[in-house]
C-alpha cells in the first residue's frame, strides 16, 4: 500500500484495504459505476459516492505530488534544500501549508526587501531582529553608502526586509488565519455611480450588506461575487486588524528597546501590507471554492433528478411548442420517437384561428394514434394547456372515444440550444429549429434521460450561479452524474444514439460512434458477445460496458439484464441445479425462491454480487425511474394578477436550491417556497423535502408585483 491509501482512509474513513482495492481498479481504467456495481467484492461493497470520494482524493493527491516535485527542484536550484527542508516537504499533504514552506524559497519580484537586499542592507535586518542592539541607528551608519543616502533610509530598507520575513513566516501566516477562521467578516457595498442603475437593483439586498463569513451561505457569497464581477459591488473579506497585529507584535517583538519598536513597527506593516491582503484573497478563493463546491452538488442532484424522471415510454407523441406571434409548433412522433408529421396552428392572439387550430389538433391526433401530448412550459404555455384540453374534449365528443391522449407538460429549457446544434443538424438536417425545438420536447416525455444527455447540463436549468461557479469543476460533476444516471438505468444496444452511448462506462464518444456503425452496416445486436465485433471495442471496454447494456429480445435473456456476462456460468449453474433453462427460471418465481445463494459462492463471486443477480432475475432489465404522472394547474388561475395571498394552488417543484424550491403555479413567473416555509419542522435541506417535477401543494403568502416576485409556503398544507 502507498501513502494515498493511508491518507484517504484516513480522511474519508474507510478501511485501508478498500481504499487500495479501489484505487488499483481505477488505476487499471475501470470506471466508478462498474466498480460500484461489478466489483463489490474486491472493494467491499463501498458505493458510488464512497468511489467517489477515494477518485476525487487520489486525483488531488497526485497533483499535490506533482508540485512538491516542482517545489523541490526549484529549491534544489537554488542550493538551499536541506535534508529537514526536505523532510517537511515530503511529509506535507496540505496545499495550503506547502505553498506556505516554499514561500521564502519563491523567486521574487522586484519588491521592496529585494531592493533593500541589493543595497546591501540585510545584515542590518538580521541585527535588529535578534532584538539585542541598543544603538540600531548608530549600526545603521555602517550602511550608508552611494546607494543609502542616510540612516532613515537604511532602517527602513531594513524594516522592508524584515516584513517580509515576517510575512513569509508559516506560523505568523497560520496566526493570521486562525483570526480569518474565527472572525472573518464578509461586507459588500454598492459603487455609487452603480446605485439606481436597473442591473444592479437585483443586488439591492447586498448594497450595505455584512455578514460573518461563516455564517454566509453559498448563494449569499455567489450572488455578491456576481456583482463585483459586474462592476456593481465592492465586497471584501477582513478579520480584527488590531487583534492580528497583537498576536505577530507577541510572536516576534522580544522585549522593550528601539530594535523591538523597529520589528513590531515590521510586524504591523507585514501585516497591513503583505499578510492581510494575501490571505484575504485566500479566504476570498477557498469561501468561493466552498460555496461552488454546496452549489455544484445542488446542481448535480437536481440534474440526477432530472434525467432520472419517469419516462411515458414508447407510446405515439404530439409535442408542443407553444408561442404568440409565431404560433405553436406541432410535432408528432411514433414509438420510436420517429418524426412522422409537423405544422404550425395559432390558437392565440393575435391571429387567434381558435377554431381552425383545434380542428388540425383534433385530425393530427386521430391520424396519428397519438396516445400522448407534451406541452413546451415556455412561453403561453398555460394558455396552450387550456386550449390543448379543450381540443381533447371536442376530440372526444366527435369521435365518440374514451381512449383520449394524456397530457402533459415538460420542461423545455435548453431545446432551443439543442435545436440549433450540430446534433440537431445531423438528426434532422432537412428541418428548421422549431421543429428540432418540438421533436426534442416530445422526446424528453418518452425518455428524458436519452434526449438529454445532447444538451448541456448547464443549459437545463436545474441550478443557480451554473455560469458563476468554477467551470471546470462544474464539467467534471456534471459528466459524472450523467454517467451515474445513464449506467443506473442501462442503455438500450439497439436503439440508444451515439449521444446516449458514450455515457455508458468504458467507452466514449468514438466507440459509442464505432458501435452506431456496426449497428447500421450489420443490423442489430441480437448479441453482448457481439460488442466483440466492434471496432477498437477491446477487452477492457467489453468489460466495462457489456453489464449495461441491453438486448431486448435476445437468444440469452440475460442479454436484457444488469447481471454481467462474467457472471452468466453462475445463472446457468441455478438453472441446472433447478431443472431448469435460464428463461424458464427467470419466469419462474418459485424455483427462484428455493435458491440457496451460497452454494454459488466462490473466490471470485461473493454473496453481494449473488444478491443482485437474485434481484435481477426477479424483475431482469427493470427500469428504476417510476411512471409519470399527469397534472392540471388550478383553471381559476392564469396570469399573476390571479394571485392572491392565502390562495392555495397545485403546483410542479422546477429548481431546487439550498435556499429552498421553486414551483411553477401556471403563471409564468415561478414561486419561491424558501426553506424556512417548507415544513412546520426545522429543514436543513431542500432535496430532503421535495424532488424535481414534484407534484406539490403550496399557499401564497406574497406577491410582490414590481419585482416579479411570488412567496409561497408549504407549512400547514396538505400535501
Amino acid at each position: 500500500m502507498n501513502i494515498f491509501t493511508h491518507l484517504i482512509a484516513k480522511s474519508t474513513h474507510i478501511s485501508e484495504k478498500s481504499v487500495n482495492a479501489t484505487i488499483i481498479l481505477l488505476d487499471e481504467g475501470c470506471t466508478i459505476p462498474f466498480i460500484a456495481r461489478y466489483r463489490k467484492e474486491r472493494t467491499g461493497n463501498l458505493n458510488e459516492i464512497q468511489i467517489t470520494q477515494i477518485s476525487e482524493q487520489y486525483e488531488r493527491l497526485k497533483e499535490v505530488q506533482k508540485r512538491k516535485e516542482t517545489i523541490l527542484k526549484s529549491i534544489r536550484e537554488q542550493e538551499k534544500l536541506t535534508p529537514a527542508l526536505q523532510k517537511r516537504i515530503e511529509d506535507c499533504w496540505d496545499s495550503t501549508g506547502l505553498e506556505d514552506i516554499y514561500l521564502p524559497y519563491k523567486p521574487k519580484r522586484h519588491t521592496r526587501a529585494e531592493i533593500a537586499r541589493q543595497k546591501g542592507l540585510e545584515p542590518l535586518a538580521s541585527l535588529i531582529m535578534l532584538q539585542r542592539d541598543s544603538a540600531p541607528q548608530r549600526a545603521a551608519e555602517r550602511f550608508v553608502n552611494d546607494d543609502v543616502k542616510d540612516t532613515d533610509e537604511a532602517i527602513a530598507g531594513a524594516k522592508d526586509i524584515i516584513a517580509e520575513q515576517i510575512s513569509e513566516d508559516q506560523q505568523a501566516r497560520n496566526t493570521v488565519r486562525r483570526e480569518y477562521k474565527r472572525d472573518a467578516v464578509i461586507t459588500s457595498k454598492v459603487i455609487k455611480k452603480k446605485e439606481d442603475d436597473d442591473e444592479a437593483q437585483k443586488y439591492r439586498s447586498y448594497f450595505d450588506f455584512s455578514k460573518p463569513l461563516k455564517r454566509v451561505s453559498s448563494h449569499q457569497l455567489l450572488a455578491m461575487r456576481r456583482g463585483e464581477a459586474a462592476g456593481i459591488l465592492r465586497v471584501t473579506i477582513s478579520a480584527d486588524d488590531e487583534e492580528c497585529i497583537y498576536r505577530l507584535k507577541r510572536q516576534f517583538v522580544r522585549g522593550n528597546g528601539p530594535c523591538q519598536k523597529i520589528v513590531g513597527e515590521a510586524a504591523e506593516d507585514a501585516f497591513k501590507r503583505l499578510i492581510d491582503p494575501s490571505i484575504e484573497n485566500e479566504f476570498a478563493a477557498l469561501s468561493k471554492d466552498q460555496a461552488d463546491e454546496e452549489a455544484i452538488n445542488v446542481f448535480a442532484e437536481n440534474l440526477r433528478q432530472l434525467l432520472l424522471s419517469p419516462p411515458i415510454g414508447q407510446k405515439r407523441t404530439m409535442a408542443v411548442d407553444p408561442g404568440y406571434a409565431n404560433g405553436c409548433k406541432i410535432a408528432c412522433l411514433d414509438a420510436q420517437g420517429n418524426l412522422l408529421h409537423h405544422e404550425i396552428i395559432f390558437p392565440h392572439p393575435p391571429k387567434r384561428y381558435y377554431a381552425q387550430s383545434t380542428i388540425s389538433l383534433m385530425r393530427m391526433i386521430h391520424d396519428y394514434k397519438i396516445e400522448a401530448i407534451a406541452i413546451g412550459n415556455g412561453t403561453a404555455s398555460r394558455e396552450t394547456q387550456d386550449f390543448v384540453n379543450d381540443a381533447i374534449k371536442e376530440y372526444q365528443r366527435q369521435y365518440k372515444t374514451d381512449k383520449l391522449p394524456s397530457v402533459f407538460v415538460v420542461s423545455e429549457d435548453g431545446a432551443s440550444i439543442y435545436s440549433a446544434s450540430e446534433t440537431a443538424r445531423k438528426e434532422f438536417p432537412d428541418e428548421d429549429v422549431t421543429t428540432r425545438g418540438a421533436v426534442s420536447i416530445g422526446r424528453r416525455l418518452m425518455d428524458p434521460l436519452a434526449e438529454l444527455v445532447k444538451i448541456d447540463p448547464k443549459n437545463l436549468g436545474v441550478g443557480q450561479y451554473q455560469h458563476d461557479v468554477d467551470q471546470k469543476k462544474l464539467k467534471h460533476e456534471l459528466d459524472l452524474t450523467v454517467e451515474s444516471c445513464v449506467n443506473q438505468v442501462g442503455v438500450d444496444l439497439n436503439t440508444a444514439s451515439p449521444h446516449l452511448l458514450q455515457y455508458v462506462s468504458g467507452l466514449g464518444p468514438q466507440l459509442a460512434k464505432n458501435i452506431v456503425d456496426y449497428r447500421r452496416d450489420n443490423g442489430a445486436f441480437t448479441s453482448r458477445t457481439q460488442l466483440r465485433k466492434v471496432p477498437r471495442l477491446g477487452a477492457v471496454a467489453y468489460e466495462q460496458c457489456a453489464g449495461f447494456l441491453r438486448i431486448p429480445g435476445a437468444r440469452n435473456p440475460l442479454d436484457n439484464s444488469a447481471v454481467h456476462p462474467e457472471s452468466y456460468h453462475v445463472v446457468e449453474a441455478m438453472a441446472k441445479d433447478s431443472g431448469c433453462t435460464v428463461a424458464e427460471l427467470i419466469k419462474d418465481k418459485e424455483k427462484q425462491k428455493h435458491i440457496d445463494i451460497k452454494k454459488y459462492v466462490t473466490a471470485e463471486t461473493g454473496l453481494p454480487t449473488l444478491t443482485d443477480i437474485m434481484q435481477e432475475l426477479e424483475k431482469p432489465g427493470r427500469d428504476p425511474r417510476g411512471a409519470v404522472e399527469e397534472f392540471h394547474f388550478d383553471e381559476h388561475v392564469h396570469s399573476i394578477d390571479d394571485l392572491t395571498e392565502g390562495m392555495e394552488l397545485p403546483g410542479i417543484v422546477t429548481n431546487i436550491t439550498n435556499f429552498g424550491a421553486f414551483v411553477d403555479v401556471g403563471v409564468h413567473q415561478d414561486g419561491l417556497v424558501h426553506i424556512s416555509q417548507m415544513a412546520d419542522k426545522f429543514v436543513s435541506d431542500p432535496a430532503k423535502v421535495v424532488h424535481l417535477h414534484q407534484h406539490v401543494r403550496v399557499r401564497v403568502i406574497e406577491v410582490d408585483d414590481r419585482r416579479h416576485r411570488i412567496s409561497l409556503s408549504m407549512k400547514g398544507v396538505a400535501q
